[in-house]
């Protein structure tokens, strides 16, 4: 296995590249626009830049893994010599269908073909091609350079042959595969997504203020970040995305969303991405405040 395609050039996509770049695998980086592949590029060079700042990697190492990537907003040309292609768009079930679809049809029949979604069915994804037993779940943790975790879901049709490869891949780029059965939130989010729900109807029914929230979890339960802080930086649009899918899967109204993290959604306040969430974000500032709306709970 040489060569890689990353579908999807955002904040996994392109940091799926650049781990497979830096341990010299030749990456076809793909998305249908090419102001979204040169930002992916000038973030893997920032990263790597951050990398040099730290003695872990020298210019030479930085040279050659930028040299190891290429970039394409054409599907069928990125994906060609391809023997792994892995899908890193939004969370869209429909988008994720289209994109394995037209993976199916493009890419040689050896070629393996997964997904880093967090939470949608494998098996629903692999049903839609010819070779549902070369199709997996990989799913990375952001920042995915510096996390080492990648869950690897086994579809229901999913091969023991590809399990084997994907886990042992893995391992060679310096990641740690965690094998999990394909059912809503796989592990990861099945676990955390919850907790996060759970600290945002704390909040919704004046329990305590955002930042004691963070705090408690921080400093009570040794957390690096509160969970609070953290649906910010993952998106609350897709934080909600995720629990539809929880509460849609097991019918179970403990997965039900809070109406606090739906309002917050329909109100555009997403997060750090749109610089506001239960946090204010402005850039280059690393100083945390509470958003305005939360101030004075």
């Amino acid at each position: 296995m040489k060569n890689i395609a990353v579908v999807g050039s955002g904040t996994m996509g392109n940091g799926i590249a650049h781990v497979f770049a830096q341990y010299d695998y030749k990456v076809s980086l793909i998305d249908i626009s090419e102001e979204a592949l040169t930002k992916a590029i000038k973030n893997i060079a920032s990263n790597l830049d951050r990398m040099i700042a730290k003695q872990t990697i020298t210019e030479a190492d930085k040279e050659r893994t930028l040299s190891n990537i290429s970039t394409h907003s054409s599907m069928k040309l990125g994906v060609q010599d391809c023997d792994l292609a892995i899908e890193a768009v939004s969370e869209n079930i429909n988008l994720k269908l289209k994109i394995f679809k037209d993976l199916d049809e493009f890419c040689k029949h050896s070629c393996i073909l997964a997904s880093n979604t967090s939470s949608i069915s494998i098996s629903q994804i692999g049903a839609v091609t010819k070779r549902g037993d070369k199709v997996i779940g990989m799913h990375f943790m952001n920042p995915v350079p510096v996390m080492k975790l990648v869950e690897v879901i086994r579809g229901y049709l999913t091969s023991d042959k590809v399990c084997t490869t994907i886990n042992e891949l893995s391992v060679r780029i310096g990641k740690i595969p965690c094998e999990v059965q394909d059912y809503p939130g796989f592990i990861s989010n099945r676990v955390l997504i919850p907790m996060i729900n759970e600290a945002i109807f704390a909040l919704h029914e004046r329990v305590s203020n955002v930042r004691d929230i963070d705090m408690v979890m921080r400093f009570g339960m040794n957390h690096p970040m509160g969970p609070l802080q953290l649906a910010d930086f993952i998106g609350l649009d897709v934080v909600l995305d995720i629990l539809n899918v929880l509460h849609d899967g097991f019918k179970n109204p403990k997965y039900a969303p809070c109406p606090l993290l739906v309002n917050m959604v329909r109100a555009g306040h997403l997060g750090k991405k749109t610089g506001s969430g239960f946090y204010k974000y402005k850039d280059g500032s690393k100083d945390l405040v509470m958003a305005d709306h939360f101030r004075h709970w």
